[in-house]
């Protein structure tokens, strides 16, 4: 393991192939001695913010200033290492990126790693550094946070700043960090979250049977003795999430999604024409669509969601769930293949999307030594309840 104040020994492909990037961070605080990684979506002064393409690159000027959680981690003590590889304009959640290479998954080197922070998860779980901070719009931080056997958590939409940040779908994009254990991650998102923490008290969790349905045999089975662990700390219920089934909830989170980032990169693609992997092609192409539709049942559905899952938590209950559906899926798989894979990952991931609820993935089970992550979506503001107990299960 390289030591995380140097420039990193990248043996996973976890870092954008450029010149070293490295910040020093305060001479005090928390995170003092640690090193972490920035997502290629996050501002670092002086320098461009290539977003995992290279027209991206060619045809934006260098951040002036530091995205607000680079700085926060810095003044906290922790110094930047360098930049980590994402998705090509994080429209992905395998880990794919044609133009910098697909970083390895540590835990399962024959397998994706999980996108589209797929470079910071590699650094993490590679030990190239403590920390590093990702994206989650559609489960790009949660999914290689199961992929690649770490914790990572999508906060309440809203709570962590994204100034200095390359937002693509402003109503569902988050900050993320990642890290090997618990108390670790519950000192970053201390210092990122804002102080809009709403108070409750856990004493339930609702197994949403119907998402566990939809996982394969081997995520269900490797999931069995963190359920068990659960339920022994914590009553529990099973419960239908959804009643007009997931991947119905999962079609509306798209759509609302697509027709977001299509908006996003319109202008930037009518002047530049820049180069695209074929299946981020297809899906601006399919976004641009997207756009154009009436979406005003989409988003009625969205609130009365968000407000029906709300109260059922009620400030006192968890729902628990698989991170993903599959496990990570082989490397060189073909694009057919990529594409149904996204699909069903959206069928879990979709619903804090959609909710804009705070989601944290696990990393407590395991199929033949391939990391599998256990979720826990709260009430909004419920971030730190999830937080802490995620340090009690490591404990347990």
């Amino acid at each position: 393991m390289s030591h995380p104040l140097r420039a990193p020994n990248d043996a996973f492909g976890a870092f954008v192939p450029s010149a070293p990037v490295h910040a020093t961070g305060a001479a005090t605080g928390p995170l003092k001695g640690l090193g972490f990684a920035a997502k290629d979506l996050f501002d670092v002064a002086g320098l461009v913010t290539g977003c995992g393409n290279p027209d991206w690159a060619a045809s934006h000027p260098p951040a002036r200033a530091h995205a607000f959680a680079v700085q926060r981690l810095l003044d906290a003590g922790a110094t930047l290492v360098g930049r980590t590889i994402t998705d090509e304009i994080s429209l992905g959640l395998l880990g794919r990126n044609q133009f910098h290479g697909t970083p390895i998954n540590p835990r399962a080197p024959e397998r994706l790693p999980g996108g589209s922070s797929s470079g910071s998860a590699a650094a993490v779980a590679g030990g190239l550094a403590d920390l590093a901070l990702g994206t989650d719009s559609g489960g790009s931080v949660r999914v290689p946070s199961s992929f690649c056997g770490l914790y990572g958590m999508r906060p309440t939409h809203g709570r962590i700043s994204v100034a200095g940040l390359m937002t693509q779908s402003p109503s569902f994009d988050t900050v993320g960090v990642f890290a090997r254990d618990a108390a670790l991650l519950d000192t970053a998102y201390g210092l990122l979250l804002d102080d809009q923490a709403q108070a409750g008290k856990v004493e339930t969790i609702l197994v949403a049977t119907d998402a566990f349905a939809i996982a394969d045999a081997p995520v269900r089975e490797a999931l069995q003795p963190a359920l068990a662990k659960l339920r022994a700390l914590l009553p529990a219920e099973d419960i239908t999430l959804s009643q007009e089934g997931l991947p119905r909830w999962a079609e509306r989170q798209r759509r609302l999604q697509q027709a977001e980032f299509a908006v996003t990169f319109r202008d930037w693609i009518d002047a530049f024409n820049p180069r695209f992997s074929f299946e981020v092609g297809r899906g601006l192409a399919l976004a641009a669509l997207t756009a154009e539709m009436d979406l005003s049942a989409e988003r009625a559905f969205r609130i009365a969601v968000r407000a029906e899952i709300t109260d059922r938590l009620g400030g006192r209950a968890l729902i628990c769930l698989p991170t993903t559906p599959i496990l990570p899926p082989l490397r060189g798989i073909p694009l057919s293949a990529m594409g149904e894979a996204g699909r069903r990952i959206t069928e879990l991931t979709g619903i804090a999307g959609l909710t804009g609820l705070p989601q944290i993935s696990l990393p407590l089970g395991e199929a033949a030594g391939i990391p599998v992550g256990l979720s826990l979506i709260g009430w909004p503001g419920s971030d730190e309840v999830l937080l802490a107990l995620a340090k009690t299960l490591a404990a347990a």
